[in-house]
């Protein structure tokens, strides 16, 4: 069993999909109680998840519409590099 919390096992799990481009920038991720149902979680967990989330700056929530995923700048190859 993991020491870390459920929510946070749920939050890597949709990471995961989001770097993946399974779920992709200005669309919705699913609600809250979706995601309860397709892992077998509480809803509060998903709700904790989808905070998890928001601090980690990859989805934003829209009251009234949902979360949706963040369009991410691509991520940066050598251009950060020093040269020499």
């Amino acid at each position: 069993m993991s020491a870390r919390p459920l929510y946070v096992q749920l939050a890597d799990v949709i990471t995961k999909k989001i770097e993946s481009g399974a779920l992709a920038p200005d669309r919705p991720i699913p609600s809250e109680n979706h995601l309860a149902d397709e892992y077998g979680v509480a809803r509060l967990t998903a709700r904790r998840a989808a905070q998890e989330l928001r601090e980690r700056g990859l989805i934003v929530t829209v009251r009234g519409k949902g979360s949706f995923v963040v369009e991410r700048p691509p991520a940066a190859d050598d251009e950060d590099q020093p040269s020499g």
